[in-house]
């Protein structure tokens, strides 16, 4: 590839990212309330999940990307000596860190940075989590985030994420989690079918949701130099995964 074409090509994939990141700030900056409240026992259990995987006791550092409105950030809170909850949007963070005013939580940090765009000083951190938010990123971006981390994290340290993990169908799992959707959508009527539609459009180009598979995420944490990897499948499209900085790293 000629110079000229790979600054062209960059150039194209800086404008996607921030393409990309707009769209979530404005998306996410207008769900705070529903977020909020959300009732779902899916995505409880997957942050019941992700906090399964985290060690007892007290922590250190903590970075939780894609905090929202604090359903790892909190808990965590409460037994780390440092609480990093990072966000896309403002306003997700705004209401963050009035829960944990009220839940007298001091060692909450926030900062309203895209997850593409963050850097912390390497061997500095002692757990990175994330729940229900990288699969907003596109594919090329989750791999550059968890090499980062991998960095972040002081020898030992550990990162846990929590996300939709399914593939393009190209599994049993991939065709399994995609007709148990579209199955539920198409029993609740003309609204379901409607909604069918429009996630068929996002699913086939990719837009807004990019979940990958657990075996891609497995393979992007052992890329970036991390041991002990683990994926666990936790509800329907949901899984968690985890690996560790080696100690001598």
């Amino acid at each position: 590839m000629s110079t000229r074409a790979g600054t062209v090509t960059n150039h194209a994939r800086d404008l996607a990212r921030k393409a990309n990141i707009a769209v979530q700030r404005r998306t996410w900056g207008r769900r705070v309330n529903s977020w909020d409240h959300a009732d779902s026992p899916g995505l409880d259990r997957v942050v019941e999940a992700v906090l399964d995987r985290v060690p007892q006791g007290r922590l250190g550092t903590v970075v939780d990307i894609g905090a929202g409105t604090g359903r790892l950030t909190l808990p965590l809170a409460e037994r780390s000596e440092r609480t990093i909850a990072v966000d896309v949007s403002a306003a997700m963070l705004d209401r963050l860190s009035e829960r944990a005013a009220v839940s007298g939580l001091s060692t909450v940090e926030t900062s309203a940075t895209p997850a593409e765009q963050l850097d912390f000083e390497a061997g500095s951190v002692d757990l990175v989590v994330s729940n229900y938010a990288l699969h907003h990123l596109r594919d090329a971006d989750k791999a550059a985030l968890v090499k980062a981390a991998a960095q972040w994290l002081k020898p030992g340290g550990l990162i846990v994420i929590g996300d939709m993990m399914f593939g393009r169908g190209g599994s049993s799992r991939d065709r399994e989690i995609i007709a148990g959707k579209a199955l539920a959508m198409l029993r609740k009527g003309p609204a379901g079918w409607w909604r069918i539609a429009k996630n068929a459009g996002r699913f086939l180009f990719r837009v807004q949701e990019r979940p990958v598979s657990p075996e891609t995420w497995v393979s992007m944490l052992r890329s970036a130099g991390l041991t002990d990897v683990v994926s666990t499948p936790v509800v329907a499209e949901a899984a968690v995964v985890s690996g560790r900085r080696p100690e001598g790293a």
